[in-house]
């Protein structure tokens, strides 16, 4: 069997002798790469990533925290006596003070107004969208309409909506680039009736494709009647979103894509008039200010109170200020700049990688260029005879790389759907055997069946990502030039779920 290092080797194109070539060239064509600036950063800041040896490049699954974010945390922890908020003595109004000052902060950072926006702490993004999901409105007459790319945390929204008898409309997208069929949507839309709570949902940033949709989307459906729901959890970690320009309803972010630390502190940022149309189904503690058990009657408290369910993550909330100093030090404008650069250069190379017999090795899925798309790029490798490899086994190969990148479905099956063009009757196929056939058995039906596939392997660069990560990845992924698919060796684990489940985990 021919091995991924020895074709490697035997390629040479990435080989160590090319790399300062290579590297001059791609400072030549990107000059908005600022290379001494974050670099230096990394050095500063992110230097485990190197005396580990790893490469990290799945920024859009999480993002990787700076030494001097933990370093401020734990200065404030070890030199202050906090307490649970939801008091008046001396520890809990010095909680109470720096909570409110990351939420003001929040706000501050989005470019959104006290007086338009308030923002909520949440466990994740996630939270944040179950938030809206369960208190929307939803009646008979009602619609929810999302577009097909949007994460599960979206799509499950559509349990609510159904339950209370909403009209679920899904968006589709046009491949090759799947951008919004905008004549669709302008049909969805034009279907709302105004007299009944409507809400849209889409993605700032496709966590599948990268595709960036156009913000002026919110403002076109708010003015056909609808409350817009925009997530954001893919998009802010390197793109300004501003809030005094662009006014959704709700925005869903989960902080550690942005800057690593904390993790379990995300935001539902929303704006007034539309938090007071949400009705909550429950009540817990914290979000009320007034309840009986013998009278079994309460009052809902007002603006934010009323979602944040029982004691916030207090400890960890001002580490959320920390990391939102830490992007403006260096401004979300260059770690913009530098994403943009690498991405470029990532779907050039890509793009130029091909066997002997002229075939593409790598199908990129989305755009081919950064027009309106961001530093996610999802792809599948395909043998000279144009056979899939096995995504399972080039995530494998890649670990013993040290090469962290992501691969499945990323919780996005719309845009997996879109982009192999698979039909409704070749997805219910994969159904068929029952509730329980798991993700492996539905990846195997399906690919069986149709000769699509139904994962793919994501690479994402951000705020420490560098040339030489890239370049590594290149050099690895170049090593499957000619070589055919079944060559590479058995796949050793499985996934269920999206998630990877090893024996004796």
């Amino acid at each position: 069997m021919t091995t991924r290092r020895e074709s490697i080797q035997e390629r040479g194109t990435y080989s160590d002798h090319n790399k300062e070539a290579a590297y001059t060239r791609f400072l030549s064509q990107n000059p908005g790469y600022d290379a001494d600036q974050i670099d230096h950063l990394r050095d500063r800041q992110y230097s485990r990533i190197d005396q580990q040896q790893q490469i990290y490049l799945d920024y859009t699954g999480g993002g990787l925290h700076a030494s001097s974010q933990l370093e401020e945390h734990m200065e404030l922890l070890s030199r202050t006596v906090l307490g649970n908020p939801h008091s008046n003595n001396p520890t809990s109004q010095a909680m109470t003070n720096l909570v409110e000052g990351a939420r003001a902060r929040v706000l501050e950072y989005f470019l959104a107004s006290p007086d338009e926006y308030v923002a909520i702490f949440t466990a994740n993004a996630s939270g944040a969208l179950k938030h809206v999901g369960e208190s929307y409105p939803f009646m008979d007459g009602s619609r929810y309409a999302l577009t097909y790319d949007n994460h599960n945390s979206v799509n499950g929204i559509r349990e609510f909506a159904r339950a209370r008898g909403a009209r679920i409309d899904y968006v589709p997208l046009l491949t090759p680039e799947l951008r919004v069929d905008q004549a669709s949507l302008d049909r969805i839309l034009a279907r709302a009736r105004t007299d009944r709570p409507n809400l849209f949902a889409f993605p700032a940033q496709s966590n599948f494709s990268g595709v960036q949709h156009p913000l002026d989307l919110i403002a076109v459906a708010q003015e056909q009647g609808w409350d817009v729901l925009l997530d954001a959890a893919a998009f802010v970690p390197s793109n300004r979103l501003d809030l005094s320009r662009w006014k959704p309803d709700f925005v869903s972010v989960s902080f550690y894509k942005m800057f690593g630390y904390p993790t379990g502190v995300g935001c539902l940022l929303a704006r007034k008039p539309a938090l007071e149309r949400l009705q909550r189904p429950w009540f817990a503690g914290g979000t009320i200010t007034l309840a009986s058990v013998q009278a079994d009657r309460h009052f809902m408290a007002t603006g934010e109170a009323a979602f944040e369910d029982g004691t916030v993550d207090y400890l960890n909330i001002p580490a959320v200020a920390i990391g939102l100093g830490h992007i403006e030090k260096l401004t979300i404008e260059r770690i913009h700049d530098r994403v943009e650069a690498l991405t470029a250069w990532i779907l050039e190379e890509f793009l130029a990688l091909r066997h002997d017999n002229g075939r593409h090795l790598v199908r990129v899925y989305g755009p081919i260029d950064t027009d309106r798309r961001g530093g996610t790029i999802t792809v599948n490798l395909y043998d000279p005879q144009g056979r899939l490899f096995d995504y399972r086994r080039i995530e494998e190969l890649a670990n013993q790389e040290q090469i962290s990148l992501r691969t499945g479905c990323f919780c996005n099956p719309g845009a997996g759907e879109a982009s192999e063009e698979l039909t409704t009757a070749e997805i219910e196929a994969g159904f068929a055997a029952g509730p329980n056939i798991g993700f492996p058995y539905f990846i195997s039906v399906i690919e069986h069946n149709t000769g699509k596939s139904a994962g793919a392997i994501r690479v994402s660069v951000g705020i420490a990502s560098n040339f030489a990560d890239v370049y590594h990845l290149l050099r690895f992924i170049s090593g499957f030039v000619n070589v055919e698919s079944n060559k590479i060796g058995a796949v050793e684990f499985d996934i269920d779920s999206c998630r990877v489940i090893r024996d004796g985990a």
